[in-house]
């Protein structure tokens, strides 16, 4: 598929119901997460994670998290007789509308597309630029559950519109977990990172377990009464880093105004978080994130890296645990 195509997809329909997701794909090889074992999926393996019926809904919510539409779906990933060959089936259930469906076929996987082995992944724009609609998906994936979510851009750089699709396999009744609340994320998480680059080099070999991976460790407390702050640790030794930051508290959104490039996270249903720049500027690193709180104890996050000219560096999944 060419660039140009490449770039009308995101701009289209494909793109804001997420099933731009597997649609231009290239085989790669990528490292371990540290929830399975040691012997290594393939892309191509761990995007087979995703298979099967998944019954949710497409909702779509302004920059301030305000519900737009919420569209009920069908989406259905299957293996066709040739193990390298699957078809994708998105259906849509618009109120008085005929049944909207998406077909397609695939064989490849692109590395603009990476996956996890426990089947999470993320998709999204390479480059960003001026004048051009950026994005990206991501999403998350526990027992019978999936969580995605796709943040969208204008072609002015404005955050312009986020869908979070909620999912479960078909013939399953495990229930959303409850809607993401401040007082959820007080407290020390520690856990552990795993980073995929996106042109897909190694890191430099070190003690750690793998060298993908490193330790992290988040503290978020109350500062006054409508502020919080956050310090995040992460690395090892001589390596490690720590960020401070804190955050204005406005209902179900987390303002981080004091950062080079002012920062929200919305917090959402199902323990979802979305965090993501309003308004991306040359000149500043900023991350596309996802958050799911799990347990009350337990918190996933997929974390796309970007530079300050706007070129996607790496992939990032984090699992911690609330001490």
């Amino acid at each position: 598929m060419s660039l140009s195509l490449t770039l009308s997809v995101l701009r289209g329909e494909v793109y804001q119901s997420g099933l731009f997701n597997f649609l231009q794909m290239s085989n790669v090889k990528r490292t371990k997460s540290q929830t399975v074992n040691l012997q290594m999926r393939t892309q191509w393996e761990s995007h087979l994670q995703n298979l099967g019926e998944w019954h949710g809904s497409f909702t779509r919510l302004s920059p301030q998290g305000q519900k737009l539409e919420d569209i009920p779906s069908i989406f259905t990933l299957e293996q066709l007789n040739d193990p390298q060959q699957v078809r994708l089936t998105l259906r849509r259930f618009r109120e008085n509308q005929p049944v909207h469906e998406l077909v397609y076929e695939y064989s490849s996987l692109e590395p603009n597309f990476l996956f996890f082995e426990n089947g999470a992944f993320s998709r999204g724009t390479m480059q960003w630029g001026k004048n051009l609609e950026f994005g990206a998906e991501f999403c998350l994936i526990e027992g019978n559950r999936r969580l995605r979510m796709v943040q969208q851009y204008s072609q002015d750089s404005q955050l312009r519109i986020v869908t979070l699709i909620r999912e479960k396999l078909a013939g399953t009744d495990t229930p959303e977990r409850p809607q993401l609340r401040v007082e959820r994320l007080l407290g020390e998480w520690q856990g552990k990172a795993v980073t995929i680059y996106a042109d897909l080099r190694s890191p430099s070999i070190s003690e750690a377990e793998s060298p993908y991976s490193y330790p992290t460790r988040l503290k978020i407390e109350y500062q006054g009464t409508n502020h919080l702050v956050q310090q995040l640790t992460f690395g090892t030794g001589t390596s490690a880093r720590t960020i401070t930051s804190t955050a204005r508290i406005d209902g179900s959104i987390l303002c981080f105004e004091h950062s080079p490039l002012p920062t929200q996270v919305l917090l959402l249903p199902d323990g979802a978080s979305c965090k993501c720049p309003l308004e991306i500027k040359p000149g500043s690193v900023f991350v596309l994130e996802l958050g799911w709180l799990l347990q009350p104890n337990r918190r996933q996050r997929l974390i796309r890296t970007y530079s300050d000219q706007g070129k996607w560096l790496s992939l990032t999944f984090v699992e911690e645990y609330k001490l």
